[in-house]
């Protein structure tokens, strides 16, 4: 923190800005609630001390919903398709580390000092900056609720028959109420049923397989992908799950409400490693034995829902129903207040909170009715372009720096824009998307960019901002520091 501000004006920032948002909640539907029941991402009760902070357990049990998605089931399934057993599980492995490795820095930043991605990302990209990342949190956020909801979707019709259409009504229908905070609070009570219910469903779905189609089995070697092509098969697993390091993001808004005294456990558990042994390694092999047992079983998101239904009926569709429910709450619930929070903090639009939920349910019903589950890879790989950068940037600053901003330091004391992160941000996002066309000039050379896109944006982000930052005058957008 910089010495310009003065304690008693930073103690009053927070009192009003405490003051205003209790104020508000109160007019309008309790989207956020209280930090000791709710994930949220605004700036409310963030003032005071961690008292108002959630309690370990409630934290882990409010992020563990994350580890949920039947995506994650989806993805190990299609890379080990891809790229063949071997490197799938090496590439699952390098994954785990470097998320346990980011999310420990991340998330101790985020608990010292209440820093969501909106807040954090004034210090590194400035007032405008910030709104793009918010934008862009925003949109990822609703693009998952499209896909996690599709997959209800198409479950249920695998078991009941009908419109995809009439399913994907009912799915939006059920889950906008559970991100009110009298729902959301029920919904965080039984998250520790919820969370067993997936992953014992999980493990009666592989011996279920094995049971009914004569034993587990290993899908066959796939050759390998020549270096010219952009291999080896792990790097290509590797930078696949680069594609979603919008869990960066998440895990920053979550770890927002935390307490110092648990950070170690949080770094270490529910953040950390040991969170992505059970969401990416646990579903991962999951996804990959499934995948190569079940006749027919189609390696998709909207596959491996209808192939647990097809293989064990109304069961399957309580294991899909009951993750998906969990994790989708946080994925309506983040894409509406980051889109409060663009809509009140940029375009100065003054609504209560009903409107912005009702707005994330109907684009999120649109979206369901286009045929999203046909274009996933596509768009993992476009959004981690945009994500990859933005967490590279992060990362840098909080390895190179030591001044640290708490959350609540209003927005008039940032500048419209950091140059350094800025400028990292756009010349990454274009290299990386660039390198994502360069199949279109060259079949061959798909490979290298789907490949090394996400990598390469990560590196010269980080690059471009360290060398940016240590040879200019400002090391962050806030205008009284240095």
């Amino acid at each position: 923190m910089c010495s310009v501000i003065k304690r008693s004006e930073h103690t009053n920032t927070k009192n009003e800005l405490y003051s205003h948002h209790r104020n508000e909640i109160r007019m309008s539907i309790n989207l956020t609630g209280s930090n000791e029941t709710v994930e949220a991402t605004d700036a409310l009760a963030r003032a005071g001390n961690d008292e108002d902070q959630m309690s370990r357990p409630k934290l882990l049990f409010a992020w563990s919903g994350s580890a949920s998605a039947m995506f994650f089931v989806y993805i190990g399934a299609a890379l080990g398709v891809a790229y063949g057993t071997t490197s799938a599980l090496i590439g699952i492995v390098l994954t785990i580390i470097t998320y346990g490795v980011i999310n420990a820095l991340l998330s101790k930043y985020s608990i010292n000092n209440r820093s969501t991605v909106a807040l954090f990302s004034r210090t590194i990209l400035g007032r405008t900056g910030s709104a793009i990342a918010t934008a862009i949190f925003a949109l990822v956020a609703i693009y998952y609720s499209v896909f996690e909801g599709s997959i209800v979707a198409v479950a249920l019709q695998a078991q009941f028959g009908g419109q995809l259409w009439f399913w994907s009504l009912i799915v939006v229908l059920y889950t906008t109420p559970l991100i009110v905070g009298g729902a959301r609070r029920f919904l965080d009570k039984i998250n520790g049923v919820l969370l067993p219910v997936y992953f014992f469903g999980l493990i009666a779905a592989v011996i279920w397989a094995g049971v009914k189609f004569d034993g587990l089995h290993v899908a066959p070697p796939v050759p390998a992908i020549p270096v010219g092509q952009g291999g080896p098969g792990w790097l290509a697993v590797y930078a696949s799950y680069m594609g979603i390091w919008i869990m960066m993001m998440y895990t920053m808004d979550y770890a927002a409400l935390g307490r110092r005294d648990d950070t170690k456990f949080h770094q270490w558990v529910t953040f950390g490693p040991i969170f992505y042994v059970l969401a990416y390694g646990f579903s991962g092999i999951v996804g990959i034995v499934l995948v190569s047992s079940i006749p027919g079983f189609e390696a998709s998101e909207g596959g491996v829902a209808v192939g647990i239904v097809n293989m064990m009926g109304i069961i399957g569709l309580i294991v899909i129903v009951a993750s998906q429910t969990r994790m989708n709450t946080a994925n309506y619930y983040l894409g509406t207040a980051n889109l409060a929070d663009l809509a009140r903090r940029v375009l100065k639009i003054k609504a209560p909170n009903i409107v912005f939920v009702i707005l994330n349910s109907v684009l999120v019903y649109l979206l369901m009715l286009l045929p999203v589950l046909q274009y996933i890879l596509l768009a993992l790989a476009w959004q981690g372009v945009l994500v990859t950068g933005w967490v590279a940037i992060a990362v840098t600053h909080v390895l190179l720096t030591k001044r640290q901003e708490h959350g609540q330091i209003d927005d008039v004391h940032y500048r419209r824009g950091n140059p350094a992160g800025l400028t990292a941000w756009i010349i990454a996002t274009i290299v990386g998307l660039l390198m994502l066309q360069l199949k279109y000039v060259n079949p061959d050379l798909a490979g290298i960019g789907s490949i090394w896109g996400p990598i390469v944006t990560a590196v010269l982000a980080s690059g471009v901002y360290a060398v940016m930052m240590l040879t200019t005058k400002h090391k962050t957008a806030l205008i009284t520091a240095g």
